[in-house]
């Protein structure tokens, strides 16, 4: 597994899916440098994050529910922590 996560929070974020989604690879970026002063940039600079994962509870499912996992996993941190996060989910293979 590969894990790309820096700060805290993204470390959090890596924690989460990782015991939610048991992936053979991860990668969180933190993209929050990219929305300094805009919108939902709560001078934390951990707000805007994308997740790639790669996990074979995908296999199977529509990306629509691939993105409704990572969502539950990070629910909370999405409802308080979390201005944007962009989601690729793959299952192995794809």
């Amino acid at each position: 597994m590969t894990d790309t996560a820096t700060g805290p929070l993204a470390d959090i974020i890596a924690a989460r899916l990782t015991a939610a989604l048991a992936p053979t690879h991860l990668e969180v970026t933190n993209d929050s440098h990219l929305h300094a002063g805009h919108m939902g940039d709560d001078g934390t600079g951990e707000s805007h994050f994308t997740v790639l994962v790669e996990s074979p509870a995908f296999a199977g499912a529509s990306r629509v529910a691939r993105q409704r996992a990572v969502n539950h996993a990070l629910a909370d941190l999405l409802s308080t922590r979390i201005h944007a996060l962009a989601i690729k989910a793959r299952a192995p293979g794809e």
